[in-house]
């Protein structure tokens, strides 16, 4: 999966790749060649005492390391350029798959992987990619060059490179194969600890109102010690690497001066190419070693590699067509027919059998007890899960068919959970229109029952909004929830329990100024009071998922058991009759 992703997101920058490897191919050769000259002024210079020979050699040794440090400087810019262009293109494809998907395979990754795919996981494949750049190339043309390099300066001691080498390729080996189920466990518990501070931070309201911080307090030190037990682990695999790299090219070198000395004392080598020799043999094992640092990344980066592959690979439950329909003949229509529902594993279907037809001008309301299916019906009508049996039709075609813009623009959907994000009271309207005008906001504010705590707010449209709206209340969240999708003006309007933070007064003062406003629009209306619902011109009741009851409130009051059961315990008898 790493060479899979790394193939095909460098793809655009393979002009750069090639500069790349031809400038670490100049620095490298130019680096290969330096000991060699050294050797040269040793025994041709400074041995015979021949200075003009020095200033010559040392003047080419000079120039060849200009041109190693520009070639190397060059090669580093174009790593790093390619290494950030790579790591936001994948960025990006992991935040539009992430757009695709429905409901279903959010909840299957949860928002804390899917957070952690996004940014670390992409950050250690990106690390990777730019140690790639800047050491792959180099790393086996010096390794051979230099093992070629070294015999050809004593043939004598080359004994000495067939041990070392493969003595550190086995070392690193071992090391490494340990490492990667290390590093699988190490992304698997930064997912843990994220899901269980997400958790606690969205919920600190509950865990101080149950005083749960002691309970909260371990689950998060379990989850801490879980990623701290496996770092440590990994980290001391890590810490192993160097000393016995080390070791190896310590004991090496000693090895090299006491076999070279005495081939120098009897004659059969010279003191320059021993010191080149020895110069050969450190960058044979300065480039395993960088070698081994790439190899160290790479059990990480391969993990991660996986887990954003798993995600691009994942196909979404709800598939696009590739040519939808955007013409609708019918303005408003939504049809539902025979719609069933199951959620994947589950055993029983969350909604069967339902069938009902709204059209413009009508109030479609859907009321039942908690998990009767209602928030699922919702999700159904915009293509945010697909029913696994029956049809969603949107103005006559179904909503598989349908281009996917054309059937949001015509939805406005105000979800159960009113969410808003940072920015201002404008900037969060403007999700519903983009081009809004102030008037438009201030209309839209109005029916809303939302102009006058926006009015009181220091910078009217302007005032900020925190992430999730955390410094407005509920109701006033809902209400210019409400206002977003008002502003809109789409041909159906979808009321997930909307009015549920809201209290009576201004529930019904919201409902009156709604009714002019969607007179021409279809009213699909979700919600939990009688009091709301009871002016529908259809209330569907929900049980286990099946309509148990259709028609207006009177006709429901006079012949449905499970609705005269939710009218008696809101209203008094009085009321009910």
């Amino acid at each position: 999966m790493l060479l899979r992703l790394l193939r095909a997101h460098l793809a655009p920058y393979r002009p750069w790749i090639a500069i790349i490897v031809a400038l670490q191919l100049v620095s490298t050769v130019a680096t290969l060649f330096l000991p060699s000259l050294n050797a040269d002024i040793i025994d041709q210079g400074v041995a015979r005492g021949d200075t003009s020979y020095i200033l010559r050699t040392g003047a080419i040794m000079l120039a060849v390391s200009l041109a190693q440090i520009l070639c190397a400087v060059t090669a580093v810019w174009f790593s790093a350029r390619t290494a950030m262009a790579f790591g936001r293109d994948v960025r990006a494809a992991v935040f539009h798959k992430v757009g695709d998907f429905s409901g279903r395979e959010v909840a299957q990754f949860g928002a804390p992987s899917l957070i952690t795919r996004n940014t670390n996981d992409v950050q250690q494949v990106q690390m990777l990619t730019l140690m790639t750049c800047t050491m792959a190339v180099a790393v086996p043309i010096m390794m051979v060059g230099g093992v070629v390099m070294a015999m050809r300066e004593d043939l004598g001691l080359s004994w000495l490179l067939a041990i070392v080498v493969p003595v550190l390729f086995v070392v690193v080996g071992f090391v490494v194969s340990r490492m990667v189920p290390t590093f699988r466990l190490v992304q698997q518990r930064i997912d843990g600890v994220n899901r269980v501070l997400r958790e606690q931070i969205t919920g600190i309201r509950v865990v101080r109102a149950f005083v749960s911080e002691p309970h909260e307090t371990r689950r998060f030190a379990k989850a801490n010690y879980d990623l701290t037990d496996v770092s440590i682990r990994a980290g001391r695999w890590m810490a192993t690497m160097f000393p016995l790299v080390m070791l190896i090219v310590n004991v090496s070198s000693v090895a090299v001066l006491w076999f070279g000395g005495h081939r120098v004392d009897n004659g059969q080598m010279e003191v320059g190419s021993l010191t080149a020799f020895l110069s050969y043999l450190m960058q044979i094992l300065m480039s395993v070693m960088m070698g081994t640092f790439m190899l160290m990344m790479i059990p990480r980066a391969a993990v991660c590699a996986d887990r954003i592959g798993e995600l691009l690979d994942t196909p979404s439950s709800v598939l696009l067509p590739e040519a939808g329909v955007t013409d609708l003949p019918h303005r408003g229509h939504l049809d539902l027919e025979g719609v069933e529902f199951t959620y994947p594993g589950a055993d029983q279907p969350v909604l069967r059998d339902l069938t009902f037809s709204a059209r413009p001008g009508q109030t479609v309301a859907v009321i039942g007890s908690t998990g009767a299916g209602k928030s699922t019906l919702v999700n159904l009508i915009p293509r945010l899960f697909d029913a696994t049996e029956g049809a969603v039709a949107m103005g006559g075609v179904n909503v598989r068919d349908l281009d996917a813009e054309t059937l949001w623009s015509r939805i406005g959907l105000v979800p159960q959970k009113a969410f808003l994000f940072s920015g201002t009271v404008a900037s969060n309207l403007r999700h519903g229109k983009g081009d809004a005008t102030d008037e438009e906001m201030w209309e839209a504010l109005e029916v809303a029952q939302a102009r006058d705590f926006v009015e009181a707010m220091s910078e009217g449209l302007e005032s900020p909004i925190t992430q999730g709206g955390t410094n407005v209340s509920g109701g006033q969240r809902q209400r210019l929830a409400i206002a977003r999708a008002l502003i809109r003006k789409p041909e159906v309007y979808v009321f997930d329990d909307t009015f549920s933070a809201l209290d009576l007064t201004t529930d019904a003062r919201l409902r009156a100024a709604l009714a002019p406003v969607t007179r021409e629009a279809t009213v699909v209306l979700v919600a939990q009071r009688v009091s709301t619902i009871r002016d529908a011109d259809l209330i569907l009741v929900l049980e286990d998922g099946a309509v148990v009851g259709r028609g207006t409130h009177e006709e429901l009051v006079a012949g449905c058991a499970t609705y005269q059961e939710i009218v008696e315990s809101q209203l008094n008898a009085e009321d009910a009759a």
